[in-house]
Order: structure tokens, then sequence, then C-alpha cells
């Protein structure tokens, strides 16, 4: 067990508190605790578990730990943390159901599509392009947790559906290639 996949069973671990907090808001509320605090929780988790993805990324190449656990836990929490963020945003009616079915459709066509790549020899590699889907992807799900600007998360979510689906073909056209 090394850093890295330290920082990815953290991501793994953080998803479904995340999804709780945001999902099953009623077990807080009918506790006492404001819905106000319950965002800044799973704003705070999310935002973490988000760093660890760049940082288990850059010690394991830093550092030469790649491993084949890494290999599978770091996609693997990374789709987990995604899903339980606008599943959960979604079941709060903060995201659009079509852009979050467009997001999470595109994460297991390309994790497919690896897969089958992996099976054959190939690697198609994270393009820049799906580097800065990612950022966006980070950024609407922050906004729309806290709701501190008007508009501003939904706008940033339809950015990161125009990313997720132009890094997508991307995708597609680095492995017919």
């Amino acid at each position: 067990m090394n850093i890295p996949n330290m920082l990815a069973w953290f991501r793994i671990g953080a998803a479904p508190l995340l999804f709780l907090l945001l999902a099953n808001r009623l077990i807080f509320t009918d506790a006492g605790i404001h819905p106000s605090w319950l965002d800044y929780f799973a704003a705070l988790i999310f935002t973490l578990a988000a760093i660890t993805d760049f940082f288990d990324g850059y010690i394991a190449r830093k550092f030469n730990q790649v491993t084949k656990l890494g290999a599978i836990l770091d996609p693997l929490a990374d789709k987990l943390l995604t899903l339980s963020a606008f599943l959960g945003l979604m079941l709060l009616g903060r995201a659009n159901e079509w852009a979050v079915f467009i997001i999470l459709g595109r994460e297991f066509f390309i994790t497919g599509l690896r897969v089958i790549a992996a099976g054959e020899g190939k690697e198609v590699a994270a393009s820049s392009l799906g580097k800065y889907k990612t950022g966006v992807q980070i950024a609407a799900i922050i906004a729309m947790i806290l709701e501190w600007v008007p508009y501003l998360g939904v706008t940033l979510l339809w950015l990161a559906v125009l990313l997720t689906v132009w890094s997508g073909a991307a995708y597609v056209r680095a492995y017919t290639k």
C-alpha cells in the first residue's frame, strides 16, 4: 500500500459520505443540523477528495509508485466521487438530469473503451482536454453544492457537458487511430 493508493481509497470512502450528505438530508436536518452546514461539509469533503486526485497521480509518477492496483483504483475513485456528487445534486434539484446523464454516460463509455484498448495492448492516455473537463466538472459540482452565485453552477455544468462530449469524441478518435 503506497500513498497514491491510500489517496484513491480516501476518495472511494468519501464518495458514499458525500452522497449521504446530499441525498439523505432529512437524517441530519431532523437532528437539528441546518442544511447550509450540510452543504459546507459536502463541499469540503468533495474539495479534499478532488485535491487528492491530483496528488495521487503526481506522487505516483514523481516517485515511481505506479501500481496495477492504483491503475484500477484511481479511475474507480474518480468515477465514484463524480457519480455520488452528480446524483446527489440531481436529487436535490440542483443538477439537470440530462446533463448528469450525458456526463455519466460518457464516463462509463470511455471507461469501457479504455478496458477494450487495454485488452488490445493499447493505452488511451488522458488528454489535456480531459483534464480541463475534469476541472470544470469539479468547479461545477462545488458551485452547485454551495449555491453562492446564482446560475454559476448550472452554467459550469453545461460547460462541463460540452467539454465532456468534446473530450469523449477525442478519446474515440485517439482509440480508432
